[in-house]
C-alpha cells in the first residue's frame, strides 16, 4: 500500500477515534451501580459521567441531573473533563493538518514539506490518544480501588461503565493512526539530484571536433 493509501487509512482511524472520544465525553456511563452483597435491588441503576449523574428505572425511565459544582467531583473526573476536551480539539486539528499535507491532496505543493506536515499531525494524534487513555485509566483505577476497599459501603461501590472501554478504544485508534503516520512520514531521498548535476556538468563540457 502506498503512502497515500496509508494516510487515508489513518484519516479513517482518526475520525473513528474522535467519534469514540466524543461518545466517551457525552454519555454519562463512566461508573455504574455495583449490585453486590446486600445491594441486590436492581429496580434502579445509578450512572455517573463527566457532566451529570443519572438514575435509570427498571421501566426504562431515566432521570439525569447535572453536577451542581465542579468542586464536588472527584479529582479523576475533574482531570478527565479537561484532558478529554483537549484531546478532541487536538484530534480535529491534527486531522485538518493531515488533510492539508497528505499525498492525496494538493493543498501543499512542496513535496519536501509534506512529510514534515504529516509528522506533525502524527505527533498530535498520538498525544490526543494519550490524553484519552490517561484519564480513563485513572478513573478505572479509582473504581477498582474503591470496589476492593472494605471501608467503602456496598451501596456506594461502583463498577466500570461502558465509556471506560470506549475511551480505551478511542485512545488506541488515535495512537495507531499516529504511529502509522510516523512510519510513513519520512522525507524523500534526494539521490536523483546528484545524477541531474552530473548530466548537467557533462553537457556543459566543451565539445571537441574530430577529423
Amino acid at each position: 500500500m502506498g503512502s497515500a493509501g496509508v494516510q487515508i487509512v489513518c484519516v479513517a482511524l482518526g475520525i473513528l477515534g474522535l467519534i469514540a472520544t466524543v461518545v466517551t465525553i457525552a454519555i454519562p456511563q463512566w461508573k455504574t451501580s455495583a449490585f453486590i452483597g446486600q445491594n441486590i435491588i436492581t429496580a434502579q441503576v445509578s450512572e455517573e459521567g463527566l457532566w451529570m449523574q443519572c438514575v435509570v428505572q427498571s421501566t426504562g425511565q431515566q432521570q439525569c441531573k447535572s453536577y451542581d459544582s465542579l468542586l464536588i467531583l472527584s479529582s479523576d473526573l475533574q482531570a478527565a473533563r479537561a484532558m478529554t476536551i483537549i484531546s478532541c480539539m487536538l484530534s480535529v486539528l491534527s486531522l485538518l493538518i493531515l488533510c492539508g499535507g497528505a499525498d492525496f491532496t494538493t493543498c501543499i505543493e512542496n513535496e519536501d514539506v509534506k512529510p514534515k506536515v504529516t509528522l506533525v499531525s502524527a505527533i498530535g494524534l498520538i498525544l490526543a490518544g494519550l490524553l484519552v487513555i490517561i484519564p480513563v485509566s485513572w478513573a478505572a483505577n479509582n473504581v477498582v480501588r474503591d470496589f476492593n476497599n472494605p471501608m467503602v459501603p456496598e451501596a456506594q461501590k461502583r463498577e466500570l461503565g461502558p465509556c471506560i472501554y470506549i475511551g480505551w478504544a478511542s485512545g488506541v485508534l488515535l495512537i495507531l493512526a499516529g504511529g502509522l503516520l510516523c512510519c510513513f512520514s519520512r522525507p524523500r531521498s534526494s539521490g536523483s539530484s546528484g545524477a541531474a548535476k552530473y548530466y548537467s556538468n557533462s553537457a556543459s563540457a566543451p565539445s571537441k571536433n574530430y577529423v
